[in-house]
């Protein structure tokens, strides 16, 4: 799909402009793992979930919105799988 390839490319250009605890990386992760749960991959869906709140964890407060929603998706994503 479309939105794959356009979330991957903006996770390309994020990896080579920021660091790599660099917090839009971890929504690059989020947004990739949406489309993987939306194409029924959940396997893929987990692993940018995962990486998506290893990297908040790194980068934002542990109240951030942004984290919370991140596991609240990976919680989410364990109970399909």
């Amino acid at each position: 799909p479309k939105a794959l390839s356009y979330h991957e490319k903006a996770l390309a250009i994020r990896q080579q402009s920021l660091p790599s605890n660099h917090p839009d990386l971890g929504a690059s992760y989020n947004n990739i793992g949406v489309v993987y749960e939306y194409m029924g991959d959940y396997s893929k869906a987990h692993l940018f979930y995962e990486r998506a709140v290893q990297n908040g964890q790194q980068s934002l407060p542990t109240n951030h919105p942004h984290l919370q929603q991140w596991r609240k998706n990976l919680e989410d994503m364990k109970k399909k799988l």
